[in-house]
């Protein structure tokens, strides 16, 4: 994506109007066209972008007016000093050392000894997933020693950074440095706190937050680290017969793909003290980035499902408000609207989190939709046999279902524009059988991305939406990309677009920025082979962009090494993810 030119113009916009005009044609798209409006202003584009022939191999790739240079990478200290990266990690050096995994993270300035907060930081960074033959070198654990050290591995890191005079970005020394992993002590708070549903009948205090996928941060300097595929991390050892709840979040007999179930009995659905266990997860997790001391709290109200991140605004009478999509085909947009002035709520004591109302969206086939309430005031919802908050909260998929929210492809990050306009990734859906609306192909292997505008601000009951991007529309041009994922409007209205799946015209996955009013796309960098482009912090000043490289080559040394950059790849060398500090070389925005 290269040109400084609308999407929807030439070829690409050619097969985009076929898909709207077919999907219009079957009644479910007639109003959702977007077109590119003139360019009014300066262009908020004008780097020079990665040719498509630059964009693949084994080491990323970057505009030529832009720079890059990587840190934190997976098993390096927390702290200078501390244990040195190994394979395979120990379990308590794991504990002391960056996660594996690297995905959604924010950056909260440090301003004092004369530091402005562009310089220094804390990077909070969330640690997806690492798959046993990367961490561990082999397919399971064999030990309760290996199953620790492969769940230490997740979770998240809070990382004091600083730029040196030199220009590159290190971890320093902190008191708030910490590692939150899977043993870590958790709260709860909201609908479902104190519910037998999050009650264990081994009685272990609640622990552990894992599979941490993208995620947010409020308006009173907190971190949202959002919960994905929880359902990966459990099997049985015995006989195991999900009920159609535990069914409905994909919950299976057999072994699961990490086998953390043979050693730890938290995570074997077949194990009676720990029924129940894996409601436990699948939330949204408040972190007070500068408080070392606090637990995690995972917020209830804001429901339970494959969360992939939290989008946070504020609305009429200083409400919050929280975006969210469902990562699997067939799921749904959410919002979370709190009950009252955050402010004023805090200084009672109450989180603006833990009270207000979920909602799921329904998208009409004429460009607009509704915000259906998740509460018990919906028969439908208590003909689903959910019968109290706590459950609604905990099974919130079931009441989505059941108050007809609309089936997505596969929804991800949501990205608050500053004029108003939400934009939501919609990955792929190669099962989708027939298009339907805001969801306009079938199937749909590539992607798309959406936007709507909420009626009356983002306290709104009603919004009207729009098809943003169809993936498979750049295809064979130097705009191209699939599979949309992460995604970050900066405060002068562009678009950034990070990719994860796989990339046509021998690309990499990559990072690209849109101007949303004209349509015009750039790629300004991509990644190595093997990996995803995601998470996306900013230095206030917005001279510095954080992203992360995960799963470099799927953890195959032949593919590639990096963070260490050779080419060919050695063979040898095991690549680790890493944040990727990215700057204009003229000192510039980045993004410009």
């Amino acid at each position: 994506m290269n040109r400084n030119a609308p999407v929807s113009r030439g070829g690409p916009g050619l097969s985009r109007r076929r898909a709207l005009a077919g999907a219009a044609a079957a009644g479910v798209l007639a109003a959702a066209r977007w077109t590119p409006a003139p360019a009014a202003a300066p262009p908020l584009i004008g780097f020079a972008p990665v040719p498509v022939a630059a964009g693949g191999g084994p080491n990323p790739a970057i505009s030529p007016d832009y720079r890059y240079s990587a840190l934190i990478p997976w098993g390096s200290p927390l702290e200078p000093g501390g244990p040195p990266f190994r394979r395979p990690p120990r379990a308590a050096d794991q504990a002391a050392q960056i996660g594996i995994g690297h995905d959604g993270m924010a950056y909260f300035p440090i301003r004092s000894g004369g530091s402005d907060g562009n310089r220094r930081g804390l990077l909070a960074v969330n640690h997806e997933f690492g798959a046993n033959m990367h961490v561990l070198g082999k397919p399971l654990p064999e030990s309760p020693e290996e199953t620790r050290a492969a769940q230490h591995a997740l979770g998240v890191s809070v990382v004091e950074i600083r730029e040196t005079r030199f220009g590159a970005w290190r971890a320093a020394r902190s008191p708030f440095a910490r590692r939150i992993h899977v043993n870590t002590p958790m709260a709860f708070s909201g609908p479902a706190a104190g519910s037998p549903l999050l009650a264990a009948p081994s009685g272990l205090p609640p622990a552990g937050t894992l599979n941490n996928c993208a995620n947010g941060r409020t308006p009173w300097g907190t971190y949202l680290t959002c919960e994905e595929n929880f359902h990966l991390y459990f099997g049985s050892t015995g006989a195991f017969a999900p009920n159609a709840r535990q069914a409905r979040y994909g919950l299976r007999e057999g072994e699961s793909i990490y086998g953390w179930e043979r050693f730890d009995p938290r995570f074997d659905l077949s194990a009676a003290a720990h029924r129940g266990a894996e409601n436990r997860f699948g939330w949204v997790v408040e972190i007070d980035p500068f408080d070392p001391h606090a637990a995690p709290v995972k917020r209830t109200a804001l429901g339970r499902f494959r969360h992939e991140g939290a989008a946070v605004v504020v609305g009429a009478g200083n409400r919050v408000v929280v975006y969210m999509g469902d990562d699997q085909r067939f799921a749904h947009i959410y919002k979370f609207v709190s009950d009252g002035d955050w402010r004023g709520m805090r200084a009672r004591g109450e989180s603006p989190l833990d009270r207000g109302v979920l909602y799921a969206a329904h998208f009409r086939g004429d460009g607009t939709g509704e915000w259906r309430a998740l509460t018990l005031d919906s028969p439908a919802i208590r003909r689903a046999g959910l019968s109290d908050a706590a459950e609604v909260a905990t099974f919130a998929r079931l009441a989505a279902d059941a108050a007809g929210a609309t089936p997505m492809d596969r929804p991800e990050w949501a990205a608050a524009a500053p004029g108003g306009e939400v934009f939501m990734s919609l990955t792929n859906n190669r099962e989708r059988a027939a298009p339907g609306p805001a969801n306009p192909l079938a199937p749909n292997p590539d992607g798309h991305i959406l936007r709507w505008r909420d009626s009356g601000g983002p306290t709104g009951a009603a919004f009207t939406w729009e098809i943003f991007l169809i993936a498979a529309d750049t295809h064979g041009t130097e705009e191209s990309f699939s599979d949309p994922d992460g995604l970050y409007a900066d405060p002068d209205g562009r678009l950034f677009i990070e990719t994860d799946g796989r990339q046509k015209d021998g690309l990499n996955n990559q990072l690209l920025v849109a101007d949303p009013a004209t349509g015009a796309v750039r790629r300004l960098f991509t990644g190595v082979a093997g990996d995803e482009i995601t998470g996306i912090a900013a230095t206030p000043d917005r001279r510095t962009l954080f992203v992360n490289v995960q799963h470099p080559g799927g953890g195959d040394p032949r593919r590639t090494n990096f963070p260490l950059e050779t080419d060919p790849p050695d063979g040898s060398t095991v690549p680790r993810d890493a944040t990727v500090a990215i700057t204009r070389r003229d000192g510039g925005i980045v993004g410009s």
